[in-house]
């Protein structure tokens, strides 16, 4: 199974999504002007890739900021996430903010109450 790893830009968050490691990770800021054109071929990569894990995954979600199209792909990436954790790979999500942005902590928030994956939340200074 080959790693999917995509370098940050300037309005896409950098992407580590890699069995071989164990390192699952996407961080920066998300704000692509297309964003199911960004987010759709991870999504497939983790439907193709996430069945046969079993030994558990920490998928740790690091945003400076994402937009409202972004958050619709997050939502679905974490469902992704909770189907692989209904299917006996257990996963654990940390989610990092920036100890003074309230909203990045509320979304995480928001978000930790649609799936069944329990959350970590992760406070930066």
């Amino acid at each position: 199974m080959s790693a999917l790893i995509l370098e940050a830009t300037e309005f896409t968050p950098k992407v580590i999504l890699d069995p071989g490691s164990n390192k699952y990770e996407i961080s920066g800021e998300s704000r692509p002007e297309n964003s199911g054109k960004f987010y759709e071929p991870l999504i497939a990569w983790m439907e193709q890739n996430l069945t046969s894990v079993k030994s558990g995954i920490t998928f740790e979600f690091k945003f400076e900021y994402f937009n409202s199209s972004s958050a619709k792909y997050v939502l679905d990436i974490l469902k992704q996430l909770n189907t692989c954790n209904s299917n006996g790979c257990p996963v654990k999500i940390k989610w990092s903010y920036d100890s003074l942005d309230e909203d990045m902590k509320e979304s995480g928030e928001e978000f930790s109450k649609l799936i069944e994956v329990p959350f970590e939340f992760l406070s930066i200074e």
